[in-house]
């Protein structure tokens, strides 16, 4: 008698919303915004190696990025402000890694993370691949937060910050502090909200 064929190993995550997400093929139709601000509001940035009592989440982190693009781009169309907004989305399930130890993981970590993103994209109806001076706008409003919260948060004296992440040019003035986590939930809740009536408003 054959024996029974292995199971594979699980790959989903249960979500609080009662969602199972595939990880390693996730569809836009098991993501939920709930999901993803009770996530990242729990996720620490610098591995929780900041100042004060509270830690700085991803969820905060988010809403910094999105409001140095809206900084530098005023008037972006809302599609590209809940790109900024869900730049690292992916890590409502992943958590946030620092950057030497996904180098180091390597390819596999950046693919399942960009299927998250699709994903995640997909969901809040916007395109999957973004134009190439959206993305990089993304990206230097990400290394811009970087570098405020290395000085403000995780103790980094502005020399070393601008020698790892350069000095941002043209920035708000910003005062970072860490926030429980239901109340940056909420703040992300409410800032994703905001961008999706947008969004039908400009598509309308």
């Amino acid at each position: 008698m054959a024996g029974k064929r292995p199971q594979p190993p699980r790959a989903w995550q249960r979500m609080l919303s009662g969602r199972r997400l595939d990880l390693l093929d996730p569809s836009p139709l098991d993501i939920e915004l709930e999901d993803i601000a009770h996530g990242l509001a729990r996720v620490m940035r610098w591995n929780g190696q900041t100042r004060g009592e509270q830690g700085f989440s991803v969820a905060q982190h988010s809403l910094l990025v999105a409001r140095l693009c809206n900084h530098w781009r005023p008037g972006w169309p809302a599609a590209y402000c809940i790109a900024a907004l869900v730049h690292d989305a992916p890590e409502y399930v992943i958590g946030d890694l620092i950057s030497p130890f996904k180098a180091a993981i390597g390819a596999d970590y950046k693919q399942l993370e960009n299927r998250l993103l699709e994903a995640i994209h997909l969901h809040f109806g916007i395109p999957a691949s973004l134009p190439a001076s959206v993305t990089q706008m993304i990206k230097r409003a990400d290394t811009a937060a970087a570098y405020i919260e290395a000085v403000q948060m995780a103790g980094f004296e502005e020399h070393e910050a601008s020698r790892i992440f350069s000095r941002p040019r043209d920035i708000p003035a910003v005062k970072l502090k860490g926030i429980a986590p239901e109340e940056a939930k909420q703040r992300f809740i409410r800032q994703m909200e905001k961008y999706l009536r947008d969004k039908q408003k400009q598509s309308g």
